[in-house]
């Protein structure tokens, strides 16, 4: 077997950045969803929890639509194998992403109780889903799956429920509705604010426990046998951040508590794509039948037009987004959205004075 060449080697660690990238912002946004009905207590409340999010959601999910397009163009194979054989896992995902989407853009529509009351519901599921499922998939890529000589993926999607992948799936709802939880501790004040530090008091100890049962389970859980020594030193460094961000929650420091939670995720995905390399699918039917970063690779010169594309654009991504985060970054109250109109009662009433 070859090893990755730098080009190669180049995008698999790119690729793990946008989704690292994606997990730390799209997991505040995932958590915030959850935590909406149980924070929020009348619509004020719950207007003001969506628009901690409402000018940024949407930006984040840019991390996601960018990690899949450079999957397809750097690792063609790899690309191939995952959306034909984690077809419908993947069809679910995307329905979660979509409600949860709408929900965002029609719960302000209308002023109408049930009518908020659904999509907030939708909110939370879509959420709750999409928070769920990303966990047990890549659990799954790296736990490995049934494949055959042609690199195609052979198991069902009850075969990708196994306990090792629902444990991933729990480690990654749960950080993710403390880091939700941790980042409302940073964008509301009041009553918002202490219900957001009761949450995240409750939720970061179980987030810990449930990251550091799924991590010795993956030292021991590869396919090749052994264990890697760098997967297991990033895999401590997580946990130690997510220990320490359980006490900085504790003593109420949501800043350095927020830092350390998007560290915890971070490092959690890494030490993830460290135990994952110079592999791109483990199969678990054969070993002789995993697809590699170098069989699934596309051409050199298809990684050298993208390299030069990444120089260019990737900054000028970074900086509009931080940018962004820096303009809507004042907390936000219940006193902020009382008597807020809806739009039909805009279009109806006016322009409301002042």
């Amino acid at each position: 077997m070859h090893d990755p060449n730098f080009l190669q080697t180049l995008w698999f660690i790119l690729i793990g950045v946008l989704w690292v990238g994606y997990f730390v912002l799209e997991g505040f946004d995932f958590g915030v969803g959850i935590l909406l009905r149980v924070i929020g207590r009348d619509q004020a409340e719950k207007r003001a929890i969506i628009h901690t999010i409402g000018p940024v959601w949407d930006g984040n999910e840019v991390w996601l639509l960018t990690a899949g397009g450079a999957t397809f163009a750097a690792f063609s194979g790899w690309y191939a194998s995952l959306f034909s054989g984690f077809y419908l896992a993947l069809f679910l995902i995307l329905i979660a992403l979509i409600i949860r989407g709408v929900s965002f853009e029609f719960w302000g529509k209308d002023d109408s109780p049930r009518w908020r009351a659904t999509w907030e519901w939708t909110t939370t599921i879509g959420s709750f889903m999409a928070a769920l499922l990303w966990g047990v998939g890549w659990a799954d890529i790296v736990h490995g799956v049934a494949m055959n000589s042609q690199h195609n993926v052979t198991a069902t999607i009850w075969d990708l429920l196994h306990p090792y992948a629902l444990l991933g799936g729990l480690v990654t709802l749960t950080l993710f509705t403390a880091h939700g939880a941790i980042f409302l501790t940073l964008r509301t004040r009041g009553e918002l604010l202490d219900r957001a530090r009761a949450i995240a008091r409750r939720v970061t100890p179980v987030s810990t426990a449930l990251l550091v049962g799924f991590l010795v389970w993956t030292a021991f859980d590869q396919p090749s046998g052994g264990v890697k020594a760098w997967p297991q030193v990033i895999a401590a460094l997580a946990v130690i951040c997510a220990i320490t961000a359980t006490a900085m929650v504790a003593r109420g420091r949501e800043g350095r508590a927020f830092a350390l939670s998007a560290a915890t995720i971070a490092l959690l995905f890494v030490s993830l794509f460290t135990e994952l390399f110079p592999n791109a699918l483990p199969s678990t039917t054969n070993h002789a039948y995993t697809l590699t970063l170098v069989a699934a690779s596309s051409t050199h010169y298809t990684l050298v037009v993208m390299t030069v594309v990444a120089v260019i654009f990737v900054p000028i991504v970074l900086l509009y987004q931080s940018w962004t985060y820096w303009v809507f970054r004042h907390r936000l109250g219940r006193d902020d959205f009382v008597g807020t109109p809806t739009p039909q009662q805009f279009a109806g009433q006016g322009q409301p004075s002042t």
